[in-house]
């Protein structure tokens, strides 16, 4: 229900002030996650949608009404940026990702075990068909991310309700991303397999190639490039926000 009254009626809340104050231009926070389980890879935008979790339907769902509300008045321009997974951290150290509890996301959880705020890290499922059984994810440093949105919004009068990945076109497995961040860190990451975790996919990484012509966007950072931030920020604010 939180994520239901949080992204849905949230966002019907925005559409009406805006609609209300007449703004008619929109960067969306969509998400990779309204592809579902893939179909085929590389991930375009004319892949069939759809979802496995509450957190991507509502994302779906919203997508929808944003698609509702163009046909009903070509006055808005719409950008429907599918993020991939963003993670990493301002190279200054400065801003970060501090979880709430437990990390539900693989960066923040890895790099808290290099910092021995925990044991181990958990790694949900070795048995899919991937290149070591888990699983396979597109990461997007964070600072790729709002450059992005600049270029969505540079480029904003030319777009009508356009999907847009925004992705680097690469897939990573979890045990890849445990092996980079040990190389940036120079720490051992203990870890252990435990079961699937419901809702989760094999593999989902982007085709770029729309967002390169459309809005001459590419990720400019690489798994290294995050893993190093990642840990800069975790190692500089152990205890950040607590």
């Amino acid at each position: 229900m939180e994520y239901y009254d949080n992204n849905i009626n949230g966002t019907l809340c925005i559409l009406r002030a805006m609609k209300k104050n007449s703004i008619y231009n929109l960067v969306f926070s969509s998400s990779a996650t309204v592809y579902g389980d893939p179909t085929y890879l590389t991930l375009d935008e004319k892949h069939p949608l759809s979802a496995t979790n509450s957190y991507g339907r509502t994302k779906l769902f919203i997508e929808e009404i944003l698609r509702d509300i163009y046909a009903s008045d070509k006055s808005w321009h719409i950008a429907l940026l599918r993020y991939f997974n963003p993670i990493g951290a301002h190279s200054s150290g400065l801003i970060g990702e501090s979880a709430n509890g437990i990390p539900n996301n693989l960066l923040p959880y890895i790099s808290q075990v290099a910092v021995g705020k925990r044991e181990a890290l958990s790694v949900c499922g070795d048995d899919y068909e991937t290149v070591d059984g888990t699983g396979v994810r597109d990461y997007i440093h964070v600072v790729d991310l709002p450059i992005g949105h600049l270029k969505a919004l540079e480029n904003i009068s030319s777009l009508v309700c356009d999907a847009i990945n925004l992705g680097t076109g690469n897939g990573y497995s979890v045990l890849e991303m445990l092996s980079a961040f040990e190389k940036a860190s120079g720490k051992k990451i203990l870890h252990k397999i435990e079961a699937r975790r419901a809702g989760d996919i094999a593999s989902c990484y982007a085709n770029a190639k729309k967002v390169q012509e459309l809005l001459c966007w590419i990720a400019t950072k690489n798994i290294d490039d995050m893993c190093r931030n990642g840990w800069n920020w975790q190692n500089k604010n152990p205890n950040v926000y607590e």
